[in-house]
């Protein structure tokens, strides 16, 4: 993909860029591959919002990516088509039976390339096998923390993991975030970059763009009252008058780590994420 810079025929299109869709071969998804979403807006089965400033947005079809890729087989890319539910690309690819399925795709995936998955499959890139037939060092994305789970690690655009060693059945696989987690060798992984990596240097540039998404404008707790949030008051544009940032409900923000640490599985992270991501 590229990212096309706006020129600056206005304010809101002033430093705005966007995705050229150059990498994008379909524009029409598989209609069998596809099911509707019903809009949350942010709201549990109760009805309370439990995710703050979601709703609207374009409408929009799920596409059923198939994240786990258990069986032994051989496909074929047909398309590399544009995903709304999605940062990265996914790929259009046909069994040998003419069944379809989508996969998100690596980067530098073309169309009419075979794919393998299974322990016959090499080290190439859109392959996917297990991470004891994978070679220590190899760039990885969409992988399993349980076996037959499917995918759940690095399917975000431009992310990659990294198999890092293998000993006593476990493997150890360097996440983007920078932690270094253990998970069994059983675990499936493709092989590969995930697609549309210049996704990150697109900027939106205007607040419509956002409402198209489906996010709601944001307020600022130092812009409101003392009785809304615990950053309010005070005369003009004071700072926030606490030692931490905290929720509109008390609770201590942006740092505190919130991970339980009688959770049974940090055992199996050996080191911690980079400081400062969350």
């Amino acid at each position: 993909m590229g990212v096309k810079v706006l020129k600056p025929t206005s304010n809101a299109r002033r430093g705005m860029s966007v995705d050229d869709f150059r990498d994008v071969t379909k524009k029409k998804p598989e209609k069998s591959l596809i099911s509707p979403i019903k809009k949350q807006a942010g709201r549990n089965a109760q009805g309370k919002i439990t995710v703050r400033h979601r709703g609207g947005g374009a409408r929009r079809a799920y596409r059923l990516v198939d994240f786990k890729m258990l069986e032994n087989i051989q496909v074929t890319v047909e398309a590399i088509e544009y995903d709304p539910n999605r940062s990265a690309r996914i790929a259009l690819v046909s069994r040998n039976d003419g069944e379809k399925l989508y996969i998100v795709a690596p980067a530098g995936l073309k169309i009419g390339a075979k794919l393998t998955f299974g322990d016959e499959a090499e080290v190439r890139t859109g392959n996917r096998k297990a991470l004891k037939d994978i070679p220590v060092g190899t760039i990885v994305y969409n992988v399993e923390m349980f076996p037959g789970k499917g995918g759940q690690i690095a399917r975000s655009a431009g992310v990659k993991a990294q198999l890092m060693a293998k000993e006593a059945g476990m493997a150890q696989v360097k996440l983007p975030s920078g932690e270094i987690r253990l998970m069994s060798e059983n675990c499936l992984a493709s092989i590969g970059i995930v697609s549309n990596t210049e996704h990150s240097n697109i900027k939106v540039g205007k607040a419509g763009r956002k409402r198209h998404m489906g996010i709601r404008p944001t307020v600022r707790g130092k812009a409101m009252n003392p009785v809304d949030h615990p950053h309010g008051g005070g005369e003009g544009g004071t700072s926030i008058g606490l030692k931490n940032p905290k929720t509109p409900w008390g609770v201590p923000a942006l740092g505190l780590k919130t991970r339980n640490r009688k959770k049974q599985s940090n055992s199996l992270v050996i080191r911690t994420r980079k400081k400062g991501r969350r």
